[in-house]
């Protein structure tokens, strides 16, 4: 009887909750950002893939517009002069001074400005701030400035690139904004009642927990650094201390690397090898920034909306 019944008992079966379906205004929406999107990731990443095939093929292929987005002709010819040059490798020696030299001293000036700032113990630090955010939008102009690096003696010189930009009040901005709503107060109080000074605090309590922060302003002062050609231009004479951008401008625009040929063949032959140079120079220049990024895009993105979005 009891097996008859247990037979005859209808199973529960749990219900699947119903699929809810999102408005049609909302996949049109998302449907034209993902076409919008799309677009604008072909727009930025083809001429890029455009000038790497460019770099890799022959120079009469290049010289006849037959390169798309893939190498015709593979050919090694133009990094080969890119990387022989003695003028390119010197540029490079000079960038790459320039960033990782300029991005230690902005980087610790900027922090240096920035705390104080942030700490609302330190008086007259509105004012301060003020006259720091008036500099964005009102500068001397590039004769005064002109004139002061010429009479403190650096023109001429490394530090010509290094020190009259070296703090940036963007980045100043973003340092005091992440110090003073990402640092709890507590931590302040307990380096304070420990005996530390304030500089202590900064160097044991401060700093191990702005690795974000320290990241964005690495980033940005160094891809400043890397690009940055007017100041190179306007203070600087000597070629040995030309950045990699000055390099490539004679190169590319002056075309001051092109020997003399002495026929009409090699003549030909230095001027498609131009073509082709163009763009492995681009390359070869882009290269340090793109491969330093990845290691501090999860740092970068995060600092930027700590240090810019909270406050």
């Amino acid at each position: 009887m009891s097996a008859t019944t247990t037979s005859t008992v209808p199973r529960l079966r749990r219900k699947r909750p119903a699929k809810v379906r999102e408005p049609f205004h909302d996949r049109v929406f998302l449907v034209v950002v993902m076409i919008m999107l799309t677009v604008i990731l072909a727009l930025v990443l083809l001429p890029l893939i455009n000038i790497v095939a460019n770099s890799f093929s022959s120079a009469s292929a290049v010289s006849a517009g037959r390169v798309g987005f893939w190498p015709v002709d593979f050919s090694l010819e133009a990094y080969k002069t890119a990387l022989t040059n003695s003028q390119v490798l010197q540029g490079y020696y000079n960038s790459l001074i320039y960033a990782v030299l300029g991005t230690l001293i902005s980087v610790t000036l900027t922090v240096a400005i920035a705390y104080p700032l942030s700490r609302k113990t330190f008086y007259g630090r509105n004012v301060l701030m003020t006259l720091l955010i008036f500099t964005m939008l009102f500068s001397g102009g590039l004769i005064p400035t002109y004139m002061v690096v010429h009479d403190i003696g650096i023109l001429n010189t490394r530090w010509a690139l290094l020190l009259p930009n070296a703090v940036g009040v963007w980045q100043v901005i973003i340092a005091r904004t992440f110090f003073a709503n990402s640092i709890p107060d507590e931590l302040y109080e307990a380096g304070m009642l420990d005996g530390a000074s304030e500089l202590r605090v900064l160097r044991s309590v401060v700093l191990p927990l702005s690795k974000p922060l320290l990241a964005v302003l690495a980033l940005m002062y160094t891809i400043y650094q890397w690009n940055t050609y007017f100041d190179a231009l306007v203070y600087l004479k000597d070629p040995d201390l030309f950045p990699l951008q000055i390099v490539l401008r004679n190169m590319l625009i002056l075309n001051t690397t092109r020997p003399s040929a002495s026929n009409l063949a090699e003549q030909l032959h230095q001027q498609q090898l131009a073509n082709v140079l163009k763009y492995a120079l681009i390359v070869v220049s882009s290269l340090p920034v793109l491969l330093i990024y990845p290691f501090v895009a999860r740092h970068f993105t995060k600092g930027v909306m700590v240090g810019a979005v909270k406050g």
